[in-house]
């Protein structure tokens, strides 16, 4: 079946009492038992939930995976899966994540015993470089956030097998819909489903999909020991939004498009970052290996002052953390996604003093050009 079957196949299971459409909502924290000697699949919240089980075969369908995850929040997904690692471990992580990751990865796991190397995994010698005798995995992001840094999935994995190392691939910018890296060969995927799957800025929530039972196994222990897992409210919302994630994707990936080549002609902007434009680094390799850019872009103006005027004379996408949404959103990563990151750390990431992010909503997109044609007038 395609994928915009998928969506709706996967979010649309029909419960076998009443014949309801969609997934009921079990609030309940804990599940009587039939006997002593005889336990049901579901004993306590925490450990598993029908509702939430409804949603971890979702995901993992749709990323065409076998066992899938859901946690509190995307922060939450990927440190369950990191928190597999053991002290004496060390990881290659791409030195362009989300702040959120680089924090887990550079404040958190070292007090563990995790150490890391940051390294550009556009350049996958240096890849293979950084790998040493006691290295486990390979983290990479793609496009990340917020420059949109291509990895080339295939090319990592090679290096990964060839070493016996776990691939872990953040997905969240495109989404399965768009792109599913365990049909290039990784291990494990990770998403903020805060974004692109639950679409509508209502919850917070996390994923994690792999085809590896052992790892699963793993993920699994850590999910149930930590006990970070979406609640049920949260997980019927975000199979709710997966219901229309095709066509938010697919309208906010054009009109994503559309503004970067706009964008790219603007004499008051000095750079623009999208996969989708053929002068992006990384072009033709994401091209290969996911259907569309997406629907997020990053673009410099200059400087922070510059960025400042911007975003204050723009009066349709919202200021704010965050991105995935039907509405637009303009981040300042520097100050936002990103503050975690000293000016050098920022420097060495390609996060410039004027550049903001566009996350690309479902408006009309005539109406968001001409809006941010105004707003760069000021500049």
């Amino acid at each position: 079946m395609s994928d915009w079957t998928d969506l709706i196949q996967a979010t649309t299971v029909h419960d076998p009492l009443s014949g309801a459409i969609n997934t009921p909502i079990q609030l309940s924290s804990t599940f009587n038992q039939k006997s002593w000697d005889e336990f049901g699949q579901f004993d306590y919240a925490r450990s598993g939930n029908p509702t939430r089980e409804a949603g971890e075969q979702a995901i993992a369908k749709l990323e065409h995976g076998q066992y899938g995850y859901l946690y509190s929040t995307g922060m939450a997904a990927i440190s369950g899966v990191l928190f597999t690692l053991s002290a004496g471990d060390h990881i290659v992580v791409s030195k362009k994540v989300y702040g959120g990751t680089f924090r887990v990865v550079e404040d958190i796991l070292p007090r563990w015993g995790i150490t890391h190397d940051f390294v550009d995994f556009s350049d996958l010698e240096a890849v293979e470089h950084a790998i040493q005798p006691n290295t486990k995995a390979l983290y990479i992001e793609t496009p990340s956030n917020p420059v949109l840094s291509i990895t080339d999935i295939k090319g990592v994995v090679v290096i990964a097998k060839r070493h016996q190392l776990i691939t872990i691939a953040d997905n969240t910018f495109l989404s399965p819909f768009l792109q599913k890296p365990l049909d290039l060969g990784v291990d494990v995927v990770v998403h903020s489903a805060t974004k692109f799957l639950a679409g509508h800025s209502d919850i917070l929530a996390g994923a994690v999909v792999t085809n590896n039972q052992t790892l699963a196994d793993k993920i699994y222990f850590i999910q149930n020991a930590v006990g970070a897992t979406l609640g049920v409210l949260d997980t019927w919302l975000l199979l709710r939004g997966i219901k229309t994630l095709g066509v938010r994707m697919t309208h906010s990936s054009q009109s994503a498009q559309k503004i970067a080549d706009y964008l790219l002609q603007h004499d008051k902007v000095t750079r623009v970052l999208y996969p989708g434009l053929p002068r992006h680094p990384g072009h033709n390799i994401h091209a290969i290996q996911a259907k569309s850019g997406g629907a997020v872009l990053s673009f410099d103006v200059g400087s922070e002052d510059n960025a400042r005027k911007v975003v204050s004379a723009l009066t349709i996408p919202a200021f704010s953390v965050s991105l995935g949404a039907v509405e637009s959103i303009i981040s300042y990563p520097p100050k936002m996604s990103h503050a975690e990151l000293n000016p050098e750390e920022l420097a060495n990431t390609g996060i410039t003093p004027g550049l903001l992010r566009f996350s690309v909503g479902l408006e009309d997109v005539a109406d968001l050009i001409a809006d941010l044609e105004h707003a760069l007038t000021l500049i």
